[in-house]
């Protein structure tokens, strides 16, 4: 007997080792197979650390799982900014067996804990979820499927389709499925729940911050590609739901037959669905009364049809209150039904035949009927009171207090038709009387608040409606503001109003506020305007009168994306019927005084329509303005970025600064003539004086492609400091690092032409320039090269030359700065420079001196001694010729030819003393001009390449720029979710 344990506890120990041993045996096959997976099936880059897969065999046993932390994919161009997919956690499971004794492995379950999904598909119908291989390149799987559980944790789920303008996003999804994926039938139990962040179609948001639960008994049948909802439960908040039917996915369309209704519900539940009302104290909510929900969504989606359906929500009795205050909302009662039973959407009606409650003492009734969105007959009533202090003792406002009375009475009934200039007929009537709004952190409150306004148009026709606010005002601390307009016929819209008064925006600021911004001053207007949108819309500005003031006093603003603050000490703008003059405007913009004036014409068209100009002229004065201050926020740069130019807007403005502060450049006397037009942005005749000099400009800049924003100008600078230049100017830096040495001041006229980065800096590989640049006196000192040169050539010569009156065309083009031949003294030698610098910061050149021989010391001079017969002496000029290259700061310098001082020397004095006709330096040049071309052609493959990674990147801003919603929707789910540690952006990419 002890026998027999002994050897079962054995058998045991060995089966429990074998086990554990198990993943550890199977690792590298394991990972190796999956990593050959995902490289013959997925065209994207995946990311993941290969030596971090971790394999187990109890998490589900009998399965071996293989494990992956911080796994995911990005996609391709044009989304190779974007993760389509990111894991947490990755887990696949496999059956034992397969792995063991078969050549395939057997895939048996997915699980996923913690990631995003990002979907995108872009107006063109691109998107980054077609990773897939194309059918001619796909590489059919060894993978074996028998997958029969996947389970989802917190997820978070974006798809952003700018095809269709629909945007979701749903954050910490949480899903679990179970049953044989492998059968063509089969079923799924189903469970799943996920915060609905926002869900937008078309501009219109359909739900916000709404939590979502769902289980069923989901009926697959791949075959037919038909889904069936079985018996189940759904809630979105505490609303809670049955949906039974099924979807089927066809050839063409989509056919549904889905029936929902509310489960085991309450007035409560409706509440829950309520923007604002579910909070953390809904469950203290008071509530009673019942409601019923049903309906049924039936027949093809598709382009020629719509599914019929039928939506009907009831509530009786309802009642609610907060558990602190003292007065409800009573008698709830809403009838709605919503239905079309046909296949055209078209057909749809809308019968709302009972909608009334109480808001405390004070009854709201009302009833609407729309028959279909075709001739869209209709009528309906809203008639009641709110008493407003009454409605602080019904919801929780803190810190305000209203009072005041609001009447509603309103009817229509009719059809609206707008070929047959036909409306409803329409009696409505709003009175708000003696309102009164206090706000605890401001102890001043709105006083007298009175509306009153009426629509009416009693017979139906477009020409005899009226909308009439005839009064509308308040005070606030004995300043008052007061108006009325009035709104005539339906088709012409002719209107007539006026407004009047001064508002204290600190004040208002105080009563209402408004996070991280500081604002105060005070608005005077005087207005009154009348026409009609008629003559807008055909040109005839001459009828339209809109005449009066506006005054802006002691005005100032500040905000998180404006620290630097607007101060208005005053402004003065007067309105006419066609235009704007902005007669006065003293300001200071951060620490930078600023002055205008001008005129706005064609306002009204612009304001009124669409596609059209707003022209003007604008005069800007100001004694000192600093840029600099405009890009930083705080204590962190913010680097500049592309302007882009609006395209409706042709405006001239002329600038005249005494002093301009601009990264590291202080400008003086800045003035000239800007006009935008069409988003182009042109100068004329703009000069300042800077870098000790004078710089004129004319030119444009053209940011209409924002991924390569153009510039093009034409600059004549006079008598600028060489070094000063060189310390302000990347470009100049590129091109000319010789500079870095020099001293003195220089004179050009260049055209400079080109694309400008992201960071608004110019791209030095798309530059193209010409012109001359002339050189009056300069000194050059204290370089490596010149050291490099003595050296080589064995000349005893100073560290510095001198010029005087050296001009040097130059000629730049596709990155690359061609100078061609120039003549020049170095030292006393008479000498000719041509070459290229790229700008990748390359330099190649060619210098052809002539050297008398007696420079080169003893050397020259035995030479001399023992060729005989020759007439050359120490006055005799020796021809050298040197090369130029690797870089400014790390050149590489050699004689031409390759040989040394000594050979250079005997071959000159031979060569004089056989007459020979041969040109030395003629050689030298030819052979020069021949490997230059070999890198320019180089040079311009590089600049080609640096350009479009310079595309490349701008594109990848401007979708940033685009996908600002997909960003606040994430921002919006880690507000919301529990924050998790953040992922790296990769940790392996597995590219093959």
């Amino acid at each position: 007997m002890k026998k027999s344990i002994l050897i079962g506890l054995a058998v045991f120990i060995v089966l429990l080792l074998s086990l554990i041993a198990l993943p550890f045996i199977f690792k590298d096959k394991i990972a190796a197979r999956i990593d050959r997976e995902i490289s013959n099936s997925i065209n994207a880059q995946v990311y993941f650390d290969i030596n971090k897969v971790s394999l187990s065999i109890f998490k589900r046993f009998p399965h071996i799982s293989a494990t992956m932390e911080q796994i995911g994919i990005i996609g391709n161009p044009p989304f190779q900014n974007d993760t389509l997919i990111h894991m947490d956690r990755f887990q696949v499971d496999f059956n034992l067996r397969s792995i063991i004794f078969d050549d395939f492995p057997t895939l048996t379950g997915i699980h996923v804990d913690g990631g995003s999904v990002y979907v995108k598909v872009l107006e063109d119908g691109r998107a980054n979820y077609d990773i897939t291989y194309p059918t001619e390149e796909e590489v059919e799987s060894n993978f074996r499927m028998a997958v029969d559980l996947i389970e989802v944790q917190g997820v978070d789920f974006i798809y952003n389709d700018r095809e269709l303008d629909y945007f979701m996003a749903l954050g910490n999804v949480k899903a679990e499925g179970r049953g044989d994926f492998t059968l063509d039938v089969y079923d799924l139990p189903l469970q799943a729940e996920a915060l609905i962040a926002e869900i937008t179609y078309e501009g219109t948001n359909y739900l916000r911050n709404k939590n979502f639960k769902g289980e069923t008994n989901l009926h697959v049948d791949m075959q037919q590609m038909k889904f069936a909802f079985g018996d189940g439960d759904f809630a979105i908040n505490d609303f809670f739901f049955d949906l039974y039917g099924y979807v089927a996915l066809p050839e063409e369309g989509i056919d549904f037959d889905l029936n929902f209704e509310g489960k085991d519900n309450t007035f409560k539940s409706i509440l829950s669905l309520v923007p604002g009302m579910y909070t953390d104290n809904f469950g203290r909510l008071n509530t009673s009364g019942s409601m019923n929900f049903q309906g049924f969504f039936r027949g093809m989606y598709s382009e020629t049809s719509f599914p019929s359906f039928d939506v009907g929500l009831k509530i009786v009795d309802g009642f609610f209150q907060y558990p602190d205050l003292p007065r409800p909302v009573s008698e709830v009662k809403i009838d709605m039904r919503v239905k079309n039973e046909t296949d055209n959407l078209d057909n749809t009606s809308i019968q709302i035949p009972v909608f009334s409650m109480n808001f405390g003492s004070n009854p709201i009734s009302g009833n609407f009927t729309l028959a279909n969105l075709v001739s869209y007959d209709m009528e309906g009533a809203l008639k009641g009171r709110l008493n407003l202090e009454e409605l602080t003792s019904i919801f929780p406002i803190e810190g305000t207090t209203l009072k005041g009375l609001l009447d509603v009475d309103a009817n229509a009934k009719g059809r609206y038709d707008s070929v047959a200039q036909i409306i409803p007929a329409i009696n409505a009537q709003l009175f708000l009387s003696n309102a009164y709004i206090k706000n605890k952190d401001y102890p001043a409150p709105i006083e007298k608040l009175n509306v009153s306004a009426k629509i009416q148009n009693n017979t139906g026709r477009m020409n005899d409606f009226l909308v009439d606010l005839s009064q509308f005002g308040f005070d606030l601390e004995d300043e008052s503001i007061s108006g009325r307009l009035k709104i005539a016929d339906f088709s012409l819209l002719n209107w007539d109003g006026a407004v009047q008064g001064t508002v204290d925006l600190g004040k208002m600021l105080a009563i209402f506020p408004m996070d991280n911004i500081i604002m105060e001053g005070k608005v005077m207007a005087d207005l009154s305007t009348k026409g009609s949108y008629k003559d807008v819309e055909e040109g005839r500005y001459n009828r339209l009168d809109t005449r009066g003031n506006i005054a802006l006093s002691k005005f100032y603003f500040t905000s998180n994306d404006l620290p630097q603050g607007v101060r208005i000490h005053e402004a003065q703008a007067e309105f006419s019927p066609d235009r704007i003059n902005l007669s006065k405007f003293d300001s200071r913009v951060g620490q930078s005084p600023l002055q205008a004036t001008g005129f706005l014409s064609n306002y009204l068209n612009f304001v009124l329509k669409e596609n059209e100009v707003l022209k003007g002229q604008l005069s800007l004065n100001s004694s000192r303005f600093d840029v600099n201050e405009w890009m930083t926020s705080g204590e962190e740069s913010s680097e500049l970025e592309v302007i882009q130019l609006p395209e409706n807007i042709d405006f001239s403005m002329t600038v005249a600064v005494a002093e301009v502060i601009y990264d590291n450049l202080n400008l003086k006397e800045v003035r000239g003539t800007l006009n935008l037009k069409e988003g182009v942005l042109s100068f004329r005749d703009a000069g300042m004086r800077a870098l000790g000099g004078q710089i004129t400009m004319n030119g444009a800049y053209d940011p209409r492609d924002l991924t390569a924003p153009k510039f093009d100008f034409r600059l004549n600078l006079s008598n600028l400091s060489i070094p000063l230049a060189f310390e302000s100017f990347n470009t100049v830096k590129a091109f000319a690092p010789v500079a870095q040495h020099l001293t003195g001041n220089f004179n050009t006229n260049i055209n400079f032409s080109g694309i400008l980065g992201q960071d608004m800096m110019p791209v030095l590989s798309s530059l193209n320039a010409e012109g001359l640049l002339r050189v009056a006196e300069a000194a050059y000192r204290n370089s490596r090269l010149l050291e490099t040169i003595t050296g080589l050539t064995q000349l005893n010569e100073t560290n510095t030359i001198q010029f005087r009156n050296v001009s040097i065309p130059i000629e730049i083009k596709n990155g690359v700065m061609d100078v061609r031949p120039f003549d020049v003294r170095l030292w006393d030698y008479q000498a000719n420079i041509q070459g290229s610098t790229g700008f990748d910061g390359t330099i190649n050149y060619l210098i052809n001196m002539q050297v008398p021989a007696g420079r080169f010391g003893e050397q020259a001079n035995t030479l001399l001694a023992t060729i005989s017969g020759t007439q050359a002496n120490a006055s005799t000029l020796i021809p050298v010729a040197l090369n130029l290259g690797g870089t400014y700061n790390s050149p590489r310098i050699s004689l031409a030819g390759g040989q040394s001082i000594e050979n250079l020397l005997t071959t000159a004095l031979r060569s004089r003393l056989s007459a020979e006709k041969e040109n030395i330096q003629e050689q030298v040049t030819q052979q020069f001009r021949a490997a230059e071309d070999s890198i320019k052609r180089e040079l311009q493959l590089k600049a080609e390449m640096a350009q479009d990674s310079v595309k490349k990147e701008a594109e990848r801003k401007v979708e940033e720029v685009k996908g600002k919603a997909v960003e606040e929707a994430k921002s919006l789910l880690k507000g919301v979710l529990r924050p998790r540690p953040a992922k790296p952006d990769t940790t392996k990419k597995n590219d093959n």
